[in-house]
């Protein structure tokens, strides 16, 4: 490019720029307004006699946390490292008390300027030690809620290989539906954990639409890649790309179920951890259901299925030992739009079979795959 051409592009960001700083300046139209504080409180711990709450300034000012109180009784209390923090900074707040299992406890933080930020905990639970043991117990909670039940599902590929090609479709598209339905499903997650943990300011649904977005342009590149217009690797390419949609989703359900655990919710119950297995055997189906005129992919086959299994383990792990409201988001965001964008590349991939799109074994297959993800969910 030309010098003049840079030029052209420099003068509206100088410009722009200029802009803003007479805004935000001292003789800006915002001079004298004061903007208020505000922290998050992303985690309480009850560990031993003493409650620890992880907190995180959210707001646009630097803070200092002055007090802390349970049920409005202010308590001594130390921060770690210190109780000076800058924007997004975190800290701990360390509050001796001699609290009491499955109790309900209000949590207060007190920054300042006297303004008190609360958290209110249902019921007191001890804090999860993070050691193999416990790391044992989310691994084998994730394997059963990810990896045996795509595993079990994907058993159905001899009975799909006997089909005809129409009805092959029906369950092309009944992938579609899954994928659909987790696309939504994770989407939602991803905005209540936002409603309910993450201040204004950090814009919590737009993350969840910027990390949607991503993955599925992402995803989108990928898949141009990897899938071919005809072939064995077309139909290898669109098992992947599903084995990959239903992995990142499967990351963002065991960051739930490894919070849940470590937080000592009713979550981690035989039954819900049933209804789990029951809702993701499905996710088995959509990963066989391309390669249903495919020859030897047993070995293949099995790499599908840790690709799609296993990060229920990792996020597991992740959820237990370290989890983020904001990190949640983020991956529940991403798995829904990697969860849609794989079910348009099924989509491309049924339009190509007798009838298109339009075939009533496809649309017939796209209402079973939704029918029966809701059932799945709600029937434990």
């Amino acid at each position: 490019m030309t010098p003049r051409v840079v030029a052209a592009g420099l003068v509206p960001l100088v410009l722009v720029a200029g802009l803003v700083v007479f805004i935000t300046g001292p003789g800006g139209i915002t001079a004298g307004i004061d903007p208020l504080p505000e922290i998050t409180i992303e985690r309480v711990d009850f560990v031993e006699s003493e409650v620890r709450v992880v907190v995180r300034n959210t707001g646009s000012i630097p803070v200092d946390i002055v007090q802390g109180d349970i049920n409005d009784r202010i308590q001594p209390s130390a921060v770690e490292p210190d109780g000076h923090l800058e924007r997004f900074e975190t800290a701990i707040l360390r509050i001796p008390y001699a609290w009491n299992e499955a109790e309900p406890y209000a949590i207060g933080v007190t920054v300042h300027d006297g303004t008190r930020f609360e958290r209110v905990v249902e019921a007191a639970a001890p804090a999860v030690p993070a050691d193999l043991e416990q790391a044992g117990l989310l691994a084998l909670a994730g394997t059963y809620m990810g990896v045996i039940p795509v595993f079990i599902g994907l058993a159905w590929l001899p009975f799909i290989r006997r089909l005809s090609q129409k009805r092959i479709s029906f369950f092309l598209a009944l992938t579609a539906g899954l994928l659909l339905f987790i696309g939504v499903d994770s989407a939602e997650e991803a905005l209540e954990v936002s409603a309910e943990n993450l201040a204004g300011s950090m814009n919590g649904a737009l993350l969840a639409l910027v990390s949607a977005g991503c993955a599925f342009l992402a995803l989108q590149y990928v898949s141009g890649r990897l899938v071919s217009t005809a072939g064995s690797g077309s139909a290898m390419g669109a098992a992947l790309m599903v084995s990959v949609g239903i992995g990142l989703h499967n990351f963002g359900e065991g960051l739930a179920l490894g919070a849940a655990i470590s937080l000592g919710s009713a979550v981690f119950s035989t039954y819900l951890l049933a209804g789990f297995a029951m809702h993701n055997t499905t996710e088995g189906i959509a990963i066989a259901s391309p390669l249903a005129g495919q020859g030897r992919v047993a070995r293949r086959l099995a790499a599908l299925g840790v690709i799609a299994g296993f990060p229920a383990v990792l996020g597991a792990w992740a959820g237990g030992f370290a989890y983020s409201p904001i990190s949640s988001v983020v991956f529940l965001a991403v798995g829904s739009g990697a969860a849609f964008q794989v079910a348009v590349t099924v989509a491309r991939w049924v339009a190509r079979g007798p009838g298109g799109l339009a075939s009533p074994y496809v649309c017939g297959g796209l209402a079973a795959g939704l029918v029966i993800m809701y059932v799945t969910s709600i029937v434990l």
